[in-house]
């Protein structure tokens, strides 16, 4: 694999295509994140810096070079790591800057949240420059909404709860001149066998299209119902319950809401959409405690199916497995790796 390698002001500097492994990892929902371990060399000391940006030409994502670690071993040498996460990780350098409150469609209100701490914020040194977002077209997205408040949180952690709570991905991209960051909300494609509209992709063993599986899951830390509490004193609180499970199947959380407030800069919300804005907030918290089922598999790229033309991040394929698993299946992760053996793709899914 070749990777391209961008300054920090995103222009072509050289390209980099030897190296003793690289392992490159691309997300739906969250940062991607990347690893090179190669021998130091002055073109490696020259060209690969901190802030520097990573191209690679099968992936939609960018990384950023953040990590740089050296070692030196008697018998080896020297050896040298980079490491980072992919450019979605810029929004983790703002927080909401101010209450923030959103109603009505979901991309609206994250393309505010973008606008408002990112694009065009009041305080212009704020801005990240050359930033833009592109709106979605796609009807399941538009069809979204929201009903929520933020004070101060995390930017790239509100938007990325955002996506997992309505199942939708997140991107930031390069545009096709290489001069700006493109934000974009998207969904994948359902691929399995529970629709018509689009063309099946099944991974299997018996297909001998998918090696190497391993198969995990833990309901450790799964939790299904919350009692959300937000603004008030003692008996005088507002509550309100999220999830319905009884009995043992109930598993129940305590999600602590206070910073939400009913008093605005401009009105007083009624109590109706107080609670649905601590409703969404449970709803947040809850995604972060579902059940952890994961499969991987390494894939056979050069049979039947191949990646970036038959499926791609975010799809939902049939998943066939030797566990007596026959399943839908997100795609989460596609990683790529190269080393001495040579590449491989490594795709990671999440069972619906």
């Amino acid at each position: 694999m070749e990777l391209l390698i961008l300054d920090t002001n995103l222009n072509p500097i050289d390209i980099l295509d030897q190296f003793e492994s690289l392992i490159w990892i691309d997300r739906f929902d969250d940062c991607g994140e990347f690893e090179i371990y190669t021998s130091p060399s002055e073109f490696v000391v020259q060209n690969l810096k901190s802030n520097y940006y990573l191209y690679l030409r099968d992936s939609d994502h960018l990384m950023i070079i953040e990590d740089c670690k050296i070692s030196d071993d008697i018998e080896d040498g020297g050896k040298i790591t980079f490491s980072g996460r992919s450019v979605e990780s810029i929004l983790d350098r703002r927080i909401v800057w101010k209450q923030t409150i959103l109603t009505g469609s979901l991309q609206d209100g994250i393309e505010r949240l973008l606008n408002e701490n990112v694009i065009s914020p009041e305080i212009p040194e704020r801005i990240i420059p050359n930033f833009i977002f592109e709106a979605s077209d796609d009807p399941v997205i538009t069809a979204l909404t929201i009903d929520a408040q933020f004070t101060y949180t995390n930017l790239f952690e509100t938007i990325r709860n955002l996506c997992v709570v309505n199942n939708i991905g997140f991107k930031v991209t390069l545009s096709d001149d290489m001069s700006h960051f493109i934000f974009k909300l998207y969904t994948g494609k359902n691929r399995s066998y529970d629709q018509t509209e689009n063309p099946y992709v099944i991974f299997s063993q018996k297909f001998e299209n998918i090696i190497n599986t391993s198969y995990s899951e833990s309901q450790k830390n799964f939790k299904n119902v919350t009692l959300v509490a937000g603004e008030g004193e003692g008996l005088e609180r507002k509550t309100t319950i999220v999830g319905n499970e009884t009995g043992l199947s109930r598993r129940e959380l305590y999600t602590d809401a206070r910073d939400l407030s009913q008093e605005t800069e401009s009105e007083t919300l009624s109590n109706e959409a107080y609670l649905a804005q601590l409703y969404q907030r449970g709803q947040e918290h809850l995604a972060e405690t579902g059940i952890e089922t994961v499969f991987d598999g390494q894939i056979d790229s050069s049979y039947i199916f191949k990646y970036g033309e038959d499926f791609f991040l975010g799809d939902i394929v049939q998943l066939v497995s030797n566990y007596g698993i026959e399943a839908k299946a997100k795609i989460t992760e596609i990683i790529y790796s190269e080393d001495l053996s040579g590449v491989e793709i490594y795709p990671s899914f999440k069972l619906l």
